[in-house]
């Protein structure tokens, strides 16, 4: 997340000198404004300069450093961040390039916690998520895209939306109509936009694609909150999102056209002008999902989906960029790369 406040600034007040002022001035202890008062001695003098040094100029003291393992000034703690952040990347891009069906596996199982995240999250608010139609729609959706293409997803798309009203049919409860719209919601947010990676996984071609997709949300996010943590002054969102600047984004539109740039001249094998429209598409949508993700935290008043990614939150935290992704980089391949779908 970008960050709007510099490191190195300190919004609390700088301690003042520990000596008399006047006139909101520091003044030598040696000139007291009561005449009476006897004169400082000359260690009582030192010890002033020794303040005035602690308090001002280079001497002037420092915001403690963080001990490791504690969270940045973004909320994340670094180290296990990335560390986790590496551990889910690999298998993800071995499954990819040599094992497709592992990769369906691992994509269908990221969605399936994240559904699962979602409706605890929900029940805070006491609405309940159809968690059992829901779950099997999750299964379902991914491979019936991989097996059977748009045609499959879209019919598991309806079998799952009419298992949920069913679902809920059968067994009435209160607040039957929050329900069924959270199941609703719940399954075309996730498990079905994942889908169109799958989409893309039936093509010649396609899986580069998927890759270039992924390194540009890495790119998204890790550019922009270097750039934000350190230029962020300028609120994006500040009431859904207080850390997301401006300057973050334009930090994460120019690390993605370095990344889209290189990734269609030599993974695509494509125009330069593609990579760059591929970046601003992906970060623009990537930031819509933070952004709608976070909206919905707020509103339910969590500060993440889940704890179960050490420095990242829940796994739905890190699927918001990717979930609103997917079908981007689906309709730009279909409409912009001639012969790939």
């Amino acid at each position: 997340m970008a960050d709007l406040d510099p490191p190195g600034t300190d919004h609390e007040r700088e301690p003042g000198p520990v000596v008399g002022t006047q006139l909101g001035r520091p003044t030598d202890p040696g000139t007291a404004a009561d005449a009476g008062a006897a004169p400082a001695s000359a260690a009582s003098r030192r010890e002033s300069r020794d303040a005035r040094r602690l308090t001002h100029g280079l001497f002037r003291r420092r915001r403690p450093i963080r001990e490791p393992g504690a969270p940045s000034r973004a909320g994340r703690n670094l180290p296990a961040a990335i560390g986790v952040g590496a551990g889910l990347l690999l298998p993800v891009l071995v499954g990819l390039l040599f094992f497709p069906i592992i990769f369906v596996g691992i994509v269908t199982l990221f969605a399936a916690v994240g559904v699962w995240e979602i409706s605890r999250a929900l029940e805070l608010r006491r609405i309940r998520v159809p968690l059992v139609p829901a779950m099997a729609g999750t299964l379902l959706l991914p491979f019936s895209a991989y097996f059977g293409g748009a045609e499959g997803l879209a019919a598991a798309v309806v079998v799952a939306v009419l298992a949920v009203f069913l679902w809920r049919a059968v067994d009435p409860a209160p607040d039957a109509a929050k329900s069924l719209m959270a199941g609703t919601f719940t399954v075309l947010w996730v498990p079905f936009m994942l889908s169109f990676a799958m989409l893309l996984m039936r093509a010649e071609g396609g899986r580069l694609v998927i890759v270039t997709l992924l390194l540009l949300v890495v790119a998204n996010d890790t550019f922009g909150y270097l750039i934000g943590a350190f230029f962020g002054k300028h609120a994006m969102a500040p009431k859904i999102s207080p850390k997301k600047s401006w300057e973050g984004f334009g930090g994460s539109i120019g690390g993605a056209f370095v990344v889209g740039g290189l990734c269609a001249v030599l993974l695509l094998g494509q125009p330069l002008w593609l990579g760059l429209v591929l970046a601003v598409a992906i970060v623009a949508s990537a930031t819509a999902g933070d952004l709608a993700e976070s909206m919905i935290k707020r509103e339910l008043g969590v500060k993440d989906m889940g704890n179960l990614l050490p420095g990242h939150g829940g796994v739905m935290d890190r699927l918001d960029s990717i979930v609103l992704a997917c079908p981007v980089a689906y309709l730009l391949s279909a409409t912009l790369v001639p012969g790939l779908l």
